[in-house]
């Protein structure tokens, strides 16, 4: 559900950049996944669960308000595939601040389908996905290949994964005007260090060619108003470290650091704390807190002196921080031994985000504002 949560808190902030890792690059990362395929042994893997998850989520902040459902079903067949489809939808109210400042209060919905195929061959589990989104002036379709193979007897796990993804960008009053291709390549590991504590480590390249900024917005260049102007390539690398263990009976705890670095001269860090813990044989409560920061893009500017090739004052390529506090409490409703468990899930999580270089034109005054994410879930496994 984390994934709901990052699209929710991007709205109106396109993601895009840089050029894809040459073809030379996709041969050796399937060589890799074919390597680790010869190395597994004669022990299945396991399938993920059968389950149907229904979500109403709502993000409220900085001017935005958003909601919607989301569907996730999952079904296995012969033991050997599992099939999966998902259904997600923003319908979005927007009169943020680079909306209310150079353009009017909006209202879109943005819906996106999806659906794959896991196939457990020996100890890996192989995964074929393909996901379609569309909104008035964006869509976007994407395919992922990912691959996780136990080893060392179950104590290790490997993970791969590819993603493509194409999208189509336009304005409301001019049509579908350039595009955006995406790629993504990405390597985990997960350690079980002792009976009682665990270790990740992820790793991914994101590359990005095209249209890669907003044709709403606009920059300052000596106090004048101009379309931004951004590179149309971008690689960016994100390294993620996570530490989880047993501290108490039914208490666990976790540690976060993710470092992200990328062409745009962008770094950022993000670190996260959390702790589960277990109350009797029905309740699971959850809370954490995280910490982010990050510097400015090369030619981010809050109001540019000068006249430069590339200018934007788009306030997610600035120098800013945020901070968040959550806590997501699950119930489990009801369960049949062998046959299903229902489960009931409320999460909500508390984001205030503090600009360093940018300011409201309105009145002069660095920006900030705080945000709210909530969501209410339905699990059946069966």
């Amino acid at each position: 559900m984390r994934l709901a949560q990052a699209r929710l808190l991007s709205l109106g902030e396109r993601r895009s950049g840089a050029r894809g890792l040459p073809f030379v690059a996709s041969a050796h990362l399937l060589g890799a996944l074919g390597a680790l395929l010869a190395t597994g042994n004669a022990r299945a893997v396991d399938l993920p669960e059968d389950r149907a998850d229904v979500m109403l989520h709502s993000f409220n902040g900085g001017g935005v308000d958003a909601w919607g459902p989301a569907l996730l079903v999952r079904k296995s067949l012969y033991d050997k595939f599992s099939l999966f489809g998902t259904y997600y939808a923003d319908i979005v109210s927007n009169a943020s601040i680079d909306v209310v400042t150079t353009a009017s209060p909006y209202r879109e919905t943005r819906n996106e389908v999806g659906g794959g195929l896991s196939y457990a061959v020996r100890d890996s589990l192989i995964t074929l996905a393909g996901s379609y989104s569309s909104e008035p002036d964006y869509t976007a379709t994407a395919f992922n290949i990912d691959i996780a193979t136990d080893a060392f007897g179950g104590m290790s796990t490997v993970g791969l994964g590819y993603t493509y993804g194409s999208d189509d960008v336009g304005r409301r009053d001019e049509g579908f005007f350039d595009y955006a291709k995406h790629w993504r390549y990405r390597l985990s590991l997960n350690q079980i260090l002792t009976p009682r504590w665990m270790a990740t480590a992820n790793f991914e390249v994101v590359s990005d060619d095209g249209y890669l900024g907003n044709p709403y917005r606009v920059a300052l260049v000596f106090g004048a108003a101009v379309p931004e102007r951004v590179p149309r390539t971008r690689t960016s690398r994100a390294a993620l470290l996570r530490v989880v263990g047993e501290v108490l009976p039914e208490t666990s705890v976790r540690a976060d650091y993710r470092y992200f670095w990328d062409t745009w001269e962008i770094k950022s860090h993000t670190f996260e704390l959390g702790a589960t813990r277990r109350f009797g044989e029905r309740w699971l409560a959850d809370a954490f807190t995280r910490f982010y920061s990050q510097d400015p893009a090369l030619f981010y500017s809050n109001n540019a002196m000068s006249e430069t090739q590339y200018v934007s004052r788009n306030r997610q390529l600035s120098q800013f921080s945020s901070w968040s506090v959550g806590t997501k409490v699950t119930y489990a409703l009801h369960a049949v031994p062998g046959s299903y468990e229902m489960r009931l899930t409320g999460a909500i999580e508390y984001w205030k985000t503090n600009y360093d270089d940018f300011t409201d034109v309105r009145n002069g005054e660095l920006y900030s504002y705080g945000s709210v994410v909530s969501q209410v879930f339905l699990t059946v496994v069966f």
